[in-house]
């Protein structure tokens, strides 16, 4: 079961939640069987990446850590060889991908958890969206800029929770300072890039607040949370208040 690689619980809801709403839509674009060219920009340790591979589509990573980049290459190195000869690691950042790639080459791109970094985004994402071919599909998933007062606010701490609702800034776990955005203005903006909002949905509802290193409970009480994340991120109004969004926009 690919879950007991996703480390703690906070994470493998996180990928999980992602991974199925991913496969949902990359149904109901695709036709049924076709090998896809997917292009993961900023792809960590690779974990949608190597998914991705496994269920045969051909896949290119591109992420600026050189330590991720090296965790990503030494989870690939354990992968079969034909699931790793469907995967090519770029060193090399989102705002980069015309030097890398012709416009086009990708059915499906995906941007998970690296427009928080950063500062002005529109032009990182047009250039994503003009890696994909006609009706390929983006994925991005970003923290919630509408709903940052629900971290502090759930965990009993007023004074921050009242100063996030007059921000689009955080800070993250590693300590961070980044940006969030927000829905209305990303429909916007994918919109202007000729890559119009399909469908979104919330990710981690009821389980931001949980700490890193929470292990994953047992397998019948793990469904029961999964399940329950499930329903809340593509229902509203819990989706709103969830503190990841999950948008897909296809390419016209």
């Amino acid at each position: 079961m690919w879950l007991k690689g996703l480390g703690g619980l906070r994470n493998t809801v996180r990928q999980e939640l992602v991974a199925r709403q991913l496969d949902e839509q990359i149904a109901a674009r695709f036709p049924v069987g076709q090998r896809l060219r997917v292009l993961d920009v900023g792809m960590g340790q690779g974990t949608q990446a190597l998914r991705l591979a496994r269920a045969g589509h051909t896949v290119t990573g591109l992420e600026s850590d050189p330590e991720m980049l090296r965790v990503a290459k030494e989870a690939l190195g354990g992968e079969p060889a034909g699931i790793r000869e469907r995967v090519r690691l770029i060193e090399g950042n989102g705002l980069e991908t015309g030097v890398h790639f012709l416009p086009g080459s990708f059915d499906v791109v995906l941007c998970h958890g690296v427009l928080m970094y950063v500062r002005e985004p529109d032009a990182m994402l047009a250039g994503l969206a003009r890696m994909l071919a006609p009706g390929g599909l983006l994925s991005l998933l970003v923290r919630n800029a509408d709903a940052l007062a629900m971290r502090p606010g759930t965990a009993g701490d007023w004074s921050a929770a009242l100063a996030a609702f007059d921000t689009d800034t955080y800070t993250n776990r590693l300590g961070l300072t980044v940006r969030a955005d927000r829905l209305d203005a990303l429909t916007s903006t994918l919109a202007g890039i000729a890559a119009p909002l399909h469908a979104w949905y919330g990710v981690r509802v009821f389980t931001d607040n949980v700490s890193n290193d929470v292990e994953l409970p047992a397998a019948a009480e793990l469904e029961q949370v999964l399940a329950a994340e499930d329903r809340a991120g593509r229902t509203d109004p819990y989706r709103r208040v969830a503190a990841l969004l999950h948008l897909c926009g296809v390419r016209g």
